[in-house]
């Protein structure tokens, strides 16, 4: 591939919020451009992407899959991501390696959680997107009430490029406002081209001369034509909403309905229009023998990639990268740019979920699967060895839910143990480990459903009985009230030389996080035991005095400390900066924190009093009621260790009709528990 070929190529993903119909529209996105020939269907579990058992099992995307197909010219690589909150890093990851985004909502409920969610990491990527409001063939489905919670719940300008024709269940087309034509789509799927309908011509002059406005506001030639000829023409509105796009001060927004198969064509044709190229986003950025560099997305450029997700089989790896620059074919060397080993690519694989088609290489701006690299994981940087290049591996969540489980057969324990390893090498946002006090195997993830799923996947895949205890939530420890002037020596002579180190600290309270700094003056500490002690005290954060947790939200300052000229070192000084925190945490007023998950619930009108007093009872702080239709949206935030076994009792409490979802809010106090501190030495 050229370069001026990259130009046809796009590298997307679709986000939203669980159940608002991101599979649908990938689904109809393959069958339109001919990729698939048959439609297949979330409910009947015929769907593409979702092709994992469980994931067909409960009608939910779990793993991000990548597929392949082509559109007026362009290849367009397409990530359908979990809109389950549990799923979140695999989100983080697949937005790691896109260049634009396709954002789905449902035309009822507007942006939900999850939605707000994933458009926030989005933002944080700096990734560009479109929106789509989907099903508005449903009751209660309105265009502009949608537009109204994207301008108010994700703070975006909305420029909303298409006027429905039709409400609900009469949902037939749209009109296209740039160009003033009309889509209408029949029953098979099939639409067709014409003017405007009578009836609707006037309010879709309004809402164009409205857009116009609304990019002449935020564009200098939209501003510059449209004072000069009162309008802006369709060429000049297109190539400025697609500046818009990019550069994120706009939001286009189209609207359809996937499941009828109404709205995908132009969906598609704005995703080509607007949202950028291998050669629009900035050159990838990473660091070379210590020093900042870039690489252009130029196939010609040294090869550089990034590893995104790994499909760890019993039969084998299979391995998704992303290509910022250069050629790679199959049999070429690469360099595991973190470790420094070098590997062999075996094949190279175009995907289509789970079918693949093999390709000789893969250039800049692709999205492709390799088969042969051992020991290559989730993050790792693959490179030309006489061009070495280390990328920024995707950020990963610290998991939230614990399990201790254990093989109920007694020779299947190694079994369990390599099953939990190869679980982990998939899923990086999966922790293990052993419980140092009763020897139980503890798997960590980031919700219930996460470890469900995880175990699920174990005994399916390995044919073993698994037995799970109950989940345990991971506290933190934070420190409320600090102490000063900290005094602790580490004297150890034990024959041979000795350790000696001397420090003083302060320690604070902080909102989040550790910070360290020294104010130590005169070289009473020299710089390099002033980063050993640094080193000490982030390893006393392992475990804090309440309850062996790890501990957050502190500020640490070393504030004068003594040295022997021969047994001071560093390792003794990385002991005392351990032993001297430590000590100072003991002293400490700590608070215990919980991990608290905002609930947005909605439940018929009758049977939101019980509702609201059930949340209550789950320690739950009400932060909003809404009504909607014939139902009520209530949002709280909640303890997430109350919120294990909640969709049993709400099904209960609302015969079967209340829907709840989840999103991570962060860490709050436990009321009632808190050390009191204890005077300092």
């Amino acid at each position: 591939m050229r370069t001026d070929q990259l130009n046809n190529v796009r590298n997307l993903g679709i986000l939203a919020h669980v159940d608002a119909g991101k599979t649908t529209v990938t689904e109809r996105i393959l069958y339109v451009t001919g990729t698939t020939h048959k439609r297949g269907e979330v409910h009947d579990g015929t769907t593409v992407t979702d092709f994992d058992p469980q994931e067909r099992d409960r009608g939910i995307t779990i793993f991000a899959a990548a597929v392949s197909c082509v559109w007026d010219g362009h290849r367009i690589n397409l990530l359908d991501t979990p809109g389950h909150v549990d799923f979140s890093d695999e989100v983080e990851r697949s937005l790691r390696v896109l260049d634009g985004a396709i954002a789905v909502f449902d035309g009822v409920a507007g942006v939900e959680p999850q939605s707000e969610a994933v458009w926030r990491r989005a933002d944080r990527h700096g990734v560009p997107r479109i929106a789509f409001v989907n099903k508005l063939d449903r009751a209660g489905a309105d265009l502009d009430t949608a537009v109204e919670s994207i301008r108010a719940r994700l703070h975006g300008t909305p420029l909303v490029v298409q006027l429905p024709i039709g409400r609900e269940d009469t949902f037939t087309g749209v009109v296209d406002l740039p160009r003033m034509r009309a889509l209408l789509w029949d029953d098979d799927g099939a639409f067709t081209e014409g003017p405007v309908p009578e009836p609707l011509l006037e309010e879709a002059l309004r809402r164009r001369r409205l857009l116009e406005e609304t990019v002449a506001e935020l564009h200098p030639v939209a501003l510059e034509e449209f004072c000069a000829e009162s309008a802006i023409s369709a060429r000049t509105l297109t190539s400025v909403l697609r500046d818009l796009t990019r550069t994120g001060e706009g939001v286009v927004v189209m609207c359809g309905s996937a499941y009828r198969d109404r709205g995908i064509e132009p969906l598609l044709d704005a995703a080509v229009a607007y949202l950028p190229s291998p050669l629009d986003v900035p050159a990838v950025r990473g660091v070379q023998d210590g020093s900042p560099q870039e690489r252009a997305a130029d196939p010609a450029a040294p090869f550089s990639a990034l590893v995104f997700k790994v499909n760890a089989t019993a039969t084998g790896r299979l391995t998704y990268v992303r290509v910022y620059s250069g050629t790679v074919r199959k049999g070429d060397t690469v360099l595991d740019a973190g470790t420094g080993r070098t590997e062999r690519i075996g094949r190279i694989l175009r995907v289509r979920a789970d079918r693949h088609t093999e390709v000789d290489r893969a250039v800049a701006g692709d999205i492709v699967a390799v088969v042969g690299l051992k020991t290559s994981r989730t993050g790792t940087t693959l490179c030309a060895p006489s061009a070495p290049l280390l990328l920024e591996p995707p950020a990963a969540t610290d998991p939230v839910v614990s399990v201790a489980v254990e093989a109920r057969g007694g020779g299947d324990a190694d079994r369990l143990a390599t099953a939990l390893a190869r679980l982990v090498e998939e899923d990086p946002s999966l922790t293990v480990r052993t419980d140092a006090e009763t020897g139980q195997t503890v798997l960590s993830g980031m919700g219930e459903l996460h470890l469900e799923v995880a175990v699920e996947k174990i005994r399916r895949a390995n044919g073993l009985e698994v037995g799970v205890g109950r989940p345990q939530v991971a506290h933190r420890e934070m420190v409320a009230s600090g102490v000063s002037g900290l005094l602790y020596r580490h004297v150890k002579q034990d024959g041979g030389a000795g350790q000696f180190a001397h420090v003083v600290l302060d320690v604070g309270p902080l909102e989040a996080g550790f910070e360290f700094h020294s104010t130590v003056t005169g070289g009473r500490v020299p710089r390099e035991y002033v980063r050993a002690v640094e080193a000490g005290c982030r390893d006393a954060l392992a475990d804090g005095p309440l309850g062996g947790h790890p501990v957050t939200g502190l500020r640490v300052t070393l504030t004068d400390g003594a040295t022997h000229p021969k047994d001071s070192s560093e390792l003794a000084f990385r002991a005392a900066g351990r032993l001297a925190l430590r000590e100072a945490l003991r002293a400490c007023r700590m608070v215990l924190l919980e991990p608290v998950v905002e609930v947005t619930v909605v439940v018929p009108g009758e049977t939101a009093g019980g509702v609201l007093g059930d949340l209550a009872a789950r320690r739950g702080r009400i932060l909003d009621t809404s009504a909607r239709t014939d139902t009520v949206v209530i949002t709280a935030a909640v303890p997430l260790a109350e919120v294990f076994g909640y969709a049993t009792r709400l099904r209960g409490r609302t015969r079967g009709r209340g829907t709840f979802t989840t999103r991570t809010a962060g860490y709050a106090p436990v009321p009632g528990v808190a050390s009191a501190g204890e005077p300092s030495r």
